[in-house]
């Protein structure tokens, strides 16, 4: 897509912001926030320090443009998962998604979203509150989406919304967690056949 932001009169912007974005992008999940420096990111994207600063602003701000390319792309499963059917079906897709996604790219695992908070320090304070409201965003739509569930007969009077919420979220993770360290996806799938095993009849 064409860069439709101006740029000052005889100085045409002279790369592809898409590409710079889907560049850093990799980047940040590789090394996460604070791993991801300036120079690497600046090579990485083809471009120069000025030029990154005159169209992305800050580090952070280059995160938060990044994070949302990482939404609407590689972890676009977890909003398509909250349209399944079934109350189970939404879990097994988050579940499924989650491994694939932190076993896709090449040469390294995990998801953006743990990866790039592991470690925090004050000037990494932006990066890690955003991700956390992130993480905690998708939790309560999946608690939502199962309290819906619960209310139309789909789950047992007995199942606790919030408990599976966080049941799904926290083995979600670990499976970006376990990724990160070089699990395979098979050894990962049937990990989220396990946890799929607990779910309330």
């Amino acid at each position: 897509m064409a860069d439709t932001r101006s740029a000052p009169v005889g100085r045409p912007r002279e790369f592809d912001v898409d590409a710079a974005i889907d560049q850093a992008l990799l980047v940040f999940w590789q090394r996460g926030y604070e791993g991801a420096s300036l120079a690497t990111l600046t090579e990485a994207m083809g471009i120069s320090k000025p030029s990154m600063y005159a169209a992305f602003g800050k580090k952070d701000e280059l995160f938060r443009l990044v994070l949302e390319r990482y939404v609407e792309g590689p972890a676009s499963y977890t909003a398509r998962a909250l349209e399944e059917p079934t109350a189970r079906e939404v879990a097994e897709a988050m579940l499924r998604g989650a491994v694939r996604t932190t076993t896709m790219p090449d040469g390294f695992g995990g998801c953006l979203t743990v990866q790039g908070a592991l470690t925090s320090s004050e000037g990494s304070a932006a990066a890690f509150d955003l991700l956390v409201r992130w993480r905690n965003d998708a939790g309560r739509q999946l608690e939502e989406r199962f309290r819906r569930a619960a209310a139309e007969g789909d789950l047992p009077r007995s199942a606790d919304p919030a408990q599976l919420s966080r049941y799904i979220m926290t083995v979600g993770f670990g499976i970006a967690v376990q990724a990160a360290d070089g699990v395979a996806r098979a050894d990962l799938d049937e990990v989220a056949s396990v946890a799929l095993q607990a779910w309330p009849h």
